[in-house]
Formats: structure tokens, C-alpha cells, sequence
């Protein structure tokens, strides 16, 4: 029980988003959002009455792009080109294959603090803002769950989730495209946070829980992987070129493609979500951690938990890095 027991007292009582927001303006801010997921109609709303301008100084409601294809998309596809093609207006673009830890080997691991504030600061976005980070129309809920993972993980106050963005092109509000630089008049000055890494399941912290797997006395860390049933069987090659397939010890395939609407693409109501769950046999007063191929697609398996109110949320991780 030892790994659980620093899993659980290493994680501090934090305050609600809505509370901590308040808290960071003093009370003056509007909250615009109840929920973590937000529908294409809340977010019409909210920006009218708070959207992003070259003058004004006050709080805003900013959408925020987390477009992101895999590297062996069959279309040759990126998440800056289809930014600059088609995004909702005053919205700005979080690069997630830039916005990393340039130090290491692996795709996807999390930014020192001070890169992802200087990010931040590019691209304009203030600690006061409220986020709401999208994905993109053509593959639904994919990447923008890590972009607000991050955020939420570096203490931004208010984070949210766009369900989602193909909806939003669906359901007539308006989109705009073209040149990217114009989006951002000047420099935040976002300052430099710090990590709140109980959130965050470690290489070395893997290989324990993988070892102890189905052993006497084990914890039952209930291991949860978002790739494709292939990938996780290993009969499928990774996108990556030189990366067996296959899966860790005890580890259960949650394939993103179950977590959504078949035709939107958006994330599955909470309840049908946990009778997902419930039909792969996970236990929710035992901790989860979700994993996938390099920590971007974990993170809507995270989402999906909260939105089930499955399980604690002080016992759910991600393991960065993952298969990779």
C-alpha cells in the first residue's frame, strides 16, 4: 500500500476553479462557465459578452486550439494548418509539438514552467483569462483534453473543454481563417508557475506499478490505455517508425473512439460514460491511471472520468510519456 498512501498524502486540497478564480480577481470576475465541458452555445455566449479585443484590458473568455494529428496522419495533416484554415474567431493556437520539454527524447513530455508561461505569453493569454481549449473538426475530441490537462496542471484558474468544435462549425457559429500573427496585438506577461506534479505518474513510478501487478498484496492500480485495440494487442504498428506495439502488464484498452459520439465526436454523456467503465471492469475506489502513446490521448480518457464522476479525482493520473 506503500505507492498509494504517497499517491494520496502528496495531493493538497486545492480549491475549485471557480473558487480559485475568484480568489486570483477579487471577487470582480464573472464566472461563465459551470461545468468543465462547455457546449458551442455557452461558448457563443460567454464571448459576446467577454471576447478577446485589442483595447480592452478586463478578464476574457479565450478559445484556445489544440489541433493535433498523429505523425502518420494519412493526410499529411497539422494542427497549425488547420488553425490558419478554419478556427473560431479570436482564438489563439497552443502547438503541442512545440510547447514540451525540448530535453527529452520522447514526443510529448511536459514543459519546464518557464516554457510554458513564455508560451503563454506569445500567444497572449493572461492568468486572469478564462480558457476554453478546442480541438479540431475533423477528428473531434483528440488533443485539446492535454492542452487543458497542462493548463489546469500549471494552475491555471479557469480551464474548460469545447465539446466541441465540429458542433460548433455544425450548429452555424461563426469561424474565421487566415494569417496567424494577427491574432495576437502584443505579449502577455503570464507569470511562471509551478507544476503541480502529484497529477503526473513518473517512468520509474510505472515500472513499480507494472511490476506489482497481480502480485499478493499489490494495490490494484488500474492501468487504463487510450490507443486503438491494435495498437494495444500489438497486431497494429505504431505511427512512430522503429516502436513495437503492445501493451503494459494489467493494462486495460479504452480506445478514444468509445469514449465518443460516433457522429460528432464529442465526448459521450457522463452517465453512459461510466457504464463504459463499468463494463471494462474498473473498480472506482481503486486509483487509475490513464496512459496511451505519448501522454496526449490519456488525457481524454481523464476527461471522460471526470465527466462520469468516476472514481476520486485525487486517485486519477496520467502517465507522461506513456507507450512511448
Amino acid at each position: 500500500m506503500a505507492l498509494l498512501a504517497r499517491m494520496r498524502s502528496s495531493l493538497p486540497a486545492k480549491p475549485s476553479v471557480n473558487v480559485f478564480h475568484r480568489a486570483q480577481l477579487g471577487g470582480t470576475r464573472q464566472i461563465n462557465f459551470q461545468s468543465y465541458l462547455v457546449t458551442p452555445k455557452d461558448l457563443s455566449e460567454a464571448l459576446k459578452k467577454n471576447s478577446p479585443t485589442k483595447i480592452s484590458t478586463a478578464p476574457r473568455v479565450v478559445p484556445l486550439c489544440a489541433a493535433w494529428f498523429l505523425p502518420n496522419d494519412p493526410d499529411g495533416r497539422t494542427g497549425s494548418q488547420v488553425f490558419k484554415e478554419k478556427r473560431i474567431p479570436s482564438a489563439r493556437f497552443f502547438d503541442l509539438d512545440a510547447v514540451k520539454d525540448h530535453e527529452s527524447p520522447y514526443p510529448h513530455m511536459l514543459p519546464r514552467p518557464e516554457v510554458f508561461a513564455k508560451a503563454m505569453q506569445e500567444i497572449g493569454i493572461r492568468i486572469e483569462d478564462e480558457v476554453v481549449v478546442y480541438d479540431t473538426q475533423e477528428l473531434g475530441v483528440f488533443s485539446a483534453p492535454r492542452v487543458a490537462w497542462t493548463l489546469k496542471l500549471f494552475g491555471h484558474p479557469s480551464v474548460h473543454l469545447l465539446n466541441n468544435f465540429r458542433l460548433w462549425v455544425q450548429d452555424g457559429y461563426p469561424t474565421e481563417g487566415g494569417d496567424v500573427e494577427a491574432i495576437v496585438e502584443e505579449p502577455s506577461q503570464y507569470p511562471t508557475p509551478t507544476l503541480d506534479a502529484s497529477k503526473v505518474v513518473t517512468f520509474s513510478e510505472m515500472k513499480e506499478i507494472a511490476k506489482d501487478y497481480n502480485k499478493e498484496g499489490s494495490e490494484g492500480i488500474q492501468i487504463l490505455d487510450a490507443r486503438s485495440r491494435g495498437r494495444w494487442a500489438g497486431t497494429d504498428p505504431e505511427p512512430r517508425p522503429g516502436l513495437p506495439s503492445g501493451h503494459m502488464p494489467g493494462s486495460i484498452n479504452v480506445p478514444v473512439p468509445e469514449l465518443l459520439d460516433p457522429q460528432t465526436g464529442a465526448l459521450l454523456p457522463g452517465e453512459e460514460l461510466r457504464r463504459l467503465f463499468e463494463s471494462k471492469g474498473l473498480d472506482p475506489e481503486k486509483p487509475i491511471v490513464s496512459s496511451c502513446g505519448t501522454g496526449v490521448t490519456a488525457a481524454v480518457i481523464d476527461a471522460a472520468l471526470g465527466e462520469a464522476g468516476f472514481g476520486q479525482p485525487e486517485a486519477r493520473r496520467l502517465y507522461d510519456g506513456s507507450w512511448t
